[in-house]
């Protein structure tokens, strides 16, 4: 079975694939409770513009395939700490928990004042805890940070 590290370094492959082609360089996947990876999602903002977030792009996917009951057993895996619009659309889906690798506030002094990500300073943790459902989260995963990061290099 595979570690949150494990499906991390995934996330950084779907990352540096959705830069390959042009999109932002984001990754995210849905484990299933049997440790089986589910969804996969890359950023899409070449067709999406500023909402074709990875995460977001997960979550819609997983709302649309699986019941709420199956997703509460769920976790979201991503590169980086998903922003308030993906946190919220994990929320609403119903996925129960969410590994990260890279905190938002470390992206933000990566993307500095780059217009097509223009970083909003609210962790993902503080938007779970305004919900009425519990989502449990783990990250950041300093121990990767330095792979995430170099992922962004020269992106900004």
């Amino acid at each position: 079975m595979w570690t949150d590290y494990d499906y991390l370094r995934r996330t950084v492959a779907i990352a540096a694939e959705s830069r390959a082609v042009g999109n932002h360089p984001f990754g995210a996947i849905l484990v299933g409770p049997d440790g089986a990876v589910l969804i996969e999602s890359g950023n899409t903002f070449e067709a999406d513009r500023g909402l074709g977030h990875a995460e977001t792009n997960v979550a819609r996917a997983a709302a649309r395939a699986y019941a709420p009951e199956f997703l509460e057993k769920c976790t979201l895996v991503t590169s980086v700490e998903p922003c308030c619009m993906c946190a919220g659309a994990v929320y609403w889906a119903g996925i129960g928990a969410v590994v990260y690798g890279l905190a938002e506030r470390r992206l933000a002094e990566l993307t500095g004042d780059n217009p097509e990500n223009l970083t909003l300073d609210l962790e993902c943790r503080t938007v779970f805890a305004a919900g009425r459902r519990k989502v449990e989260v783990r990250g950041p995963f300093a121990a990767l940070e330095r792979e995430i990061v170099d992922g962004h290099r020269d992106f900004w």
